[in-house]
């Protein structure tokens, strides 16, 4: 028992240095490295030196999986995307199909949120480069300061889960889960997302007229040139969606594929409309995105080169083993401890980054949840959830991601009303959460759906 006594005090440490600031790859790796050398000194058998010497080949495969070299070309095609200007033509064109609706602006925020998360597989990116795009048309039309942030900051969560996503790919690497799978399966559960934060969005424009004024009318040639503009934006965005969900690629031709096309449109777009103006993708955006793609990349292989310390630290405290056989042993219900899970998940967010939650806390909970449905080759017939292992690791990861979104924006210290905060200064952060009230709780909705209806999640992985 010393020994996962040790584990539970490094997990809390890991937890503690994040809190105080400290970097997440660097809690990580002091964290393991430390609690390594503890537990050298009360088991002798557990040497330290053969623990340091997986360093390198721990290094070398968080950089040369490749499975991981996704990740780059998704955060580089979210950046061309942005530099490009392809997240304001995505805006336009959605916000003149929904012009004559009370709140529509809103409800096109929240659908450009969608369309761009699906190239930039990252909350804190959407909810930015949205801000940037809808917060000046909010201002200009006189929206409520709290109503507009509060779409920016629920409307940014998409992006976590949206296909193609970043997390999702850490997610399915970590419980050893088909990426394309977990890409299928999030599809149905973020259309839901977006479905369900416009009609949020749409209740409280008719409890408050006065939260949304009406929009003035646009001309037929500005209504036109939106339209256009709308087109070939939504034709490569939904030939990656549709790509991946329909198997016709995997994550990372499909990847190549995205950052090809915004790519080739991007300078299209700069020649055409000349070298002067902010739209298309010139030399010095190309520079930028490359340049921004680098720095995020490094980051998130640094903190998967750490996770992988931290992950070996856990294996010899025993700890991750030592909650498994509890959980199978207690009397607790399944479904009472997923939601206690869920909720674990939803107040670490936080304060915590979504990969560095999936890092950190997925490979305590899995094991967990593996037993109490029964074990590794449990059959869906005697199965506690009613489903095999396999599909149990679809399910869940929805589900987490769906609760990691909740943590972005819930109070007190909610990563995306932070951001959304940086973009408009004048708004109190109060007014912010205020706004993103009606969100979480539909959120909520979406959450004990999911919970009572799992074929919203294996429906598209059965059949395609």
């Amino acid at each position: 028992m010393e020994r996962e006594l040790i584990g539970l005090f490094g997990l809390l440490s890991v937890f503690m240095l994040i809190m105080l600031r400290v970097p997440v790859a660097l809690a990580m790796l002091i964290t393991g490295i430390g609690g390594s050398w503890v537990i050298s000194l009360t088991s002798p058998f557990l040497k330290f030196g053969p623990y340091l010497q997986q360093f390198k080949s721990a290094l070398w495969n968080s950089v040369a999986n490749y499975d991981l070299s996704v990740i780059p070309l998704f955060i580089l095609m979210g950046l061309l995307a942005a530099e490009g200007g392809l997240s304001k033509d995505l805006f336009k064109g959605i916000s003149v199909l929904t012009r004559n609706i009370r709140g529509g602006i809103a409800m096109a925020t929240i659908g450009a949120c969608a369309g761009f998360g699906a190239v930039s597989g990252s909350s804190i990116a959407t909810a930015s480069t949205m801000s940037r795009v809808a917060l000046p048309e909010f201002d200009r039309l006189g929206y409520d300061k709290g109503f507009a942030t509060g779409v920016l900051a629920a409307g940014g969560t998409l992006g976590i889960l949206i296909p193609p996503s970043v997390a999702l790919v850490i997610y399915a690497i970590v419980v050893e889960a088909s990426i394309i799978e977990m890409f299928q399966a999030a599809i149905i559960p973020g259309i839901l997302a977006a479905l369900f934060f416009c009609i949020a969005a749409n209740w409280r424009v008719r409890q408050n007229p006065v939260l949304a004024p009406k929009q003035p009318e646009i001309s037929t040639d500005e209504r036109r040139d939106a339209l256009r503009r709308l087109v070939p934006v939504s034709l490569i965005f939904g030939v990656i969606i549709l790509g991946l969900g329909l198997g016709l690629f995997t994550p990372t031709p499909a990847a190549a594929v995205g950052v090809a096309l915004i790519l080739i449109y991007g300078i299209y777009i700069k020649v055409k409309t000349g070298a002067d103006t902010a739209r298309g993708i010139g030399f010095s955006n190309f520079k930028n995105a490359l340049l921004e793609t680098a720095k995020t990349s490094g980051m998130i292989y640094f903190i998967l080169f750490a996770a992988d310390i931290l992950k070996g630290f856990f294996a010899r405290s025993g700890l991750p083993v030592y909650l498994s056989d509890w959980a199978a042993n207690s009397s607790l219900e399944p479904y009472l401890i997923l939601i206690a899970m869920l909720a674990i998940l939803i107040l670490l967010g936080c304060f915590m980054e979504s990969l560095s939650m999936i890092l950190v806390i997925v490979p305590f909970f899995w094991p967990v949840l593996v037993e109490l449905n029964g074990g590794d080759y449990v059959t869906a017939s005697n199965a506690a959830f009613g489903m095999d292992s396999d599909q149990l690791k679809i399910w869940f990861g929805i589900l987490a991601l769906i609760v990691v979104e909740l943590g972005l924006i819930t109070p007190p210290v909610g990563i995306n009303v932070f951001v959304i905060k940086s973009f408009s200064p004048d708004t109190p952060i109060g007014t912010i959460f205020r706004g993103v009230v009606p969100f979480f709780m539909i959120e909520l909705i979406r959450v004990g759906i999911i919970i009572a209806i799992p074929a919203l999640c294996l429906f598209l992985p059965n059949i395609l």
